[in-house]
């Protein structure tokens, strides 16, 4: 025997060891196990009615008894088993976080019970909160006192004023307003109005730094527009996006930088696409972005320093998902060179309700 085959004889035992700790394994294993016998005790039931010529009658009840039970147990075990199993994986990879509630053919009351008492201890209140607090902490990593930085603003504006440059003023009362916005109270819902005057606000702070080479657009669908600005979206949705759109497309692009934002609805969804003719992504970044934001993260405040663009993209995707539902959340299209589109999919919300 070759050096090779023992090794992989020795894996082998090693992946059957560690199968084995597993119940549903063992339970697979003696499930095997009686069927082969079954078949077994078949075959030779089988030659003996042959040899004997006789039992025709019990041979065929013991054929269809067999495969009923086959047809019952794929139907009533397996196909129920691998439902319930494919929605713990999904679950473990964190693509789903309300499935592992709502099963169709728990495994056991007693793992059902289990199941129901997580749930009851994970308050999805509690796990929105903790995004919004990474969205506060986020949004001002220095934790400057926000009274004391518009005070601060105002006062700079003045001395700007008082020396005629106008240029300075301009950009900071547009700074000051942009920092309110931010800063303030993260409530869960605002107007598509608000977060649009923001996105304008921050647009006048970086046309300071880029001139023209940075031009922004805002397209509306079919739908009368001051009724799509009266829909309601999570606050800070879309500067973080836009944000990531300059710093990592159009910032680092030769010449002008275009960046459209393109609103769209249907009977129940709010669509928005943030486009940038920047220098977009390859097929394995885009393909390892978006795997990330099909989950849903529960990650605490702390902010990732090495990372630039603001609020994380991933904290936007995981309030939406914990909002309003796993079908709803960000995915990004792009191609090198040509650009990156990230649509943004939410509930249409007028008021408090959802339509």
């Amino acid at each position: 025997m070759s050096i090779g085959s023992c090794i992989h004889k020795k894996e082998g035992m090693k992946m059957i060891k560690k199968k084995s700790q597993y119940i549903s394994y063992r339970i697979a294993v003696i499930f095997e196990a009686i069927i082969l016998l079954n078949f077994v005790m078949l075959l030779l039931y089988t030659f003996i009615a042959i040899r004997e010529q006789k039992y025709g009658i019990g041979l065929i009840a013991c054929y269809i008894s067999l495969a009923f039970i086959l047809y019952a147990g794929y139907k009533w075990v397996y196909k129920p088993y691998i439902e319930t199993n494919k929605t713990y994986s999904l679950f473990a990879e964190g693509l789903i976080l309300q499935g592992i509630f709502e099963l169709r053919c728990p495994l056991s009351p007693q793992i059902n019970k289990a199941t129901m008492r997580f749930k009851e201890m994970l308050d999805t209140k509690e796990l929105i909160s903790i995004s919004k607090k990474q969205a506060e902490y986020l949004a001002l990593q220095n934790q400057i006192n926000p009274h004391f930085l518009y005070n601060t603003l105002e006062g700079i504006r003045s001395e700007a004023i008082c020396a005629g440059m106008d240029g300075v003023a301009q950009m900071t009362e547009t700074l000051a307003k942009f920092f309110r916005y931010t800063i303030s109270n993260v409530d869960n819902l605002v107007t598509l109005e608000d977060e649009l005057s923001n996105i304008e606000n921050y647009y006048s702070i970086q046309q300071y730094r880029f001139g023209d080479r940075l031009r922004v657009s805002i397209e509306y669908g079919e739908e009368d527009e001051k009724d799509v600005l009266m829909f309601r979206l999570p606050k800070l949705t879309l500067q973080p996006i836009v944000e990531n759109s300059i710093y990592h497309g159009i910032e680092r692009k030769i010449g002008i930088g275009n960046l459209r934002i393109k609103i769209q609805t249907t009977l129940t969804r709010l669509i928005i696409t943030i486009s940038d003719d920047g220098l977009g992504m390859n097929e394995q970044q885009l393909k390892v972005l978006n795997k990330k934001l099909r989950q849903i993260s529960l990650d605490g405040v702390a902010p990732e320093p090495n990372k630039k663009g603001g609020i994380a993209i991933m904290n936007v995707n995981n309030r939406i998902k914990l909002l309003f539902g796993e079908e709803y959340g960000i995915y990004i299209y792009s191609t090198p060179n040509v650009g990156t589109d990230v649509t943004i999919t939410l509930p249409k919300i007028k008021g408090l309700e959802i339509l």
